[in-house]
Parts: C-alpha cells; structure tokens; sequence
C-alpha cells in the first residue's frame, strides 16, 4: 500500500477521536513566544514558570545523564540559556507529548512506553555522537517522539491494539505490518497525522513517519536511520515494553545502516560489539530519568 494511502487512512482515524489531546495551553504559548525574532531568555523562563509541571520535567531532562551538565541546575533562566532558544522548542514539545499520555489507560503498561521512548532518545544522541551527526539533541528529541501513534492506538484503539499485540507476540511480524491489516495503516502514519496537528517542525514529523523506513525520508534520512538504528537496539534490549523477545537484527543488513553508511564511510571501522557493550550501559539511566520525570511533584 502506498504511503499516501496509508496517510489518509490515519487521517480518518485521527479525525474520529473528538477528546484527542492537545498542547497544553503554557507549551503553545512558548512556541507561539519562540516564533518572535526579538523573545528574550527572561520571558520565556517566567511563562514557563507559570507551568509547575513543564519546569520540574524540563529541569529534570536537564540534569539527567542525557544532557551531562558540568554541575547541577537548579535555576529555571539557566537551564533555558543552557539549552538556547532552538532547544527550548523541542522540550516544550516532548514535554507537551508527555503530558498528553502520561496516564496508564492504554493497551500496556505505560511506564514501560516512556522507558522505550526515552531509551531511542538517549541511544539515538549516542549513536548521532558516533557518527558525527551535527545536532545530537534533535536526535534525541526524535527519539522520545517517534512512537506518537503507538501511544495513540493504545489509547484510542485499545482492544483492537491488545489484538495486534497479543498476534505478533510469539511471530517473527513487524508490528507495523499487522496495524496496517487491522486498521489499514500503521502508528507511523498515525504518529506523523497527529504531530502535523501539533504544528511539529516538518523534520519531527518525517521522523514519525519513517522511522521504520528511513531510506523513504527526503528532508534528514540520516535522522531517521539513527532513530530507526535506536529503536531496533531498544526492541532487543530491556526497552521494548514487552512481548517482543523473539526480536532480533543484523545491523549490517540494516537499510538504516546503509543510509549511514553512505553519508559516512568511516563507520566501515566501527567496532560493533564495543559500541553495543557503551549502548547497554544507558540503560539503568533511562529506567532512572522516566523514574524522577513520572514521579515529579509540582
């Protein structure tokens, strides 16, 4: 089935769900604050201020092994200078996706959701260091959001998505593959209808789409191929939200790898199992960041 047919059959999926989440109103304030060539520091940190709950998950990204400051912060104002403007953007919208689905109302448990997410974020600013990619923190932020649409089936369609699940458990079937049979189209889609809602940066939303077919991306394939490289190594790992422990790849037969590959050929000298060995270590971060993020008071 082509892309745009599965496209208009998320569409009409989205289009069905009248409580359909929204940007909390603080978020789409600061975008909208952003978008002014002469916003200052000062008057982003006290609309965001406003916002408990965006303040406290903000800070704690911040201070997490993610982000590696020289020493803790604990000033609102100096985390948002120590991000820059560009980046203030990105959080405001992973922050916006976790409010949207924080509570535990869908198809899986959904502390193990946000460990997947956050795990394809920290593994895909990792592997974006490795190979050089100028802008690791958009790599990680597209980590975190790739799975808008998984979220929204779990959530939206949850009997028919416990279906799909409970199908592949046990068969080597790629998720997107059974969703495109019971549904007509696949989370990627469905992810990439919801975050054009949002008004997500065009990039996030390529992301979204392709994540599983990167080499289909036109505006940053290599961004794709890194989260899709991410999230293959979170499915084999612990950071797979169950029931898929028969999964497994090659990653020199991976399409992403190629396309890395390509851009560059010095990964021709990569030491796999050593860069799989730094990858593992990650893992007890995540499990502790997703820990403090959903266990923040405001």
């Amino acid at each position: 089935m082509e892309k745009t047919q599965l496209i208009e059959k998320a569409e009409q999926l989205v289009a069905k769900i009248e409580d359909l989440p929204t940007i909390p109103a603080v978020a789409n304030q600061v975008l909208q604050l952003l978008d002014q060539p002469d916003v200052e520091i000062e008057q982003v940190a006290d609309l965001m201020l406003s916002d408990q709950v965006m303040t406290a998950r903000v800070m704690k990204m911040l201070n997490s092994p993610v982000y590696k400051p020289a020493s803790e912060i604990t000033s609102l104002k100096r985390a948002l200078v120590y991000l820059g403007l560009r980046h203030i953007r990105e959080l405001a919208l992973t922050t916006s996706f976790i409010s949207a689905f924080e509570h535990d109302a869908g198809a899986f448990n959904i502390t193990d959701f946000w460990e997947h997410s956050f795990g394809v974020g920290m593994v895909s600013k990792i592997i974006a260091a490795k190979v050089g990619y100028r802008d690791q923190e958009k790599a990680y932020i597209s980590g975190i959001i790739h799975d808008l649409g998984v979220v929204f089936l779990s959530t939206f369609k949850r009997d028919d998505f416990l279906a799909v699940l409970d199908s592949i458990k046990d068969r080597p079937v790629k998720l997107a593959d059974e969703e495109i049979k019971i549904f007509g189209t696949s989370h990627c889609e469905i992810g990439f209808c919801m975050a054009r809602k949002w008004n997500f940066p065009d990039v996030y939303c390529e992301v979204i789409a392709c994540h599983h077919d990167p080499e289909q991306a036109a505006i940053d394939p290599i961004l794709c191929a890194i989260v899709n490289l991410a999230d293959l190594f979170c499915g084999v790992r612990e950071l797979n939200y169950g029931g898929r422990e028969w999964v497994s790849f090659n990653l020199y037969e991976e399409p992403a790898w190629q396309v890395l590959r390509k851009e560059y050929p010095e990964l021709a000298n990569l030491d796999v199992e050593r860069f799989c060995y730094e990858l593992d270590d990650a893992i007890p971060d995540v499990k502790n960041l997703v820990s403090s993020i959903f266990n923040t008071n405001p």
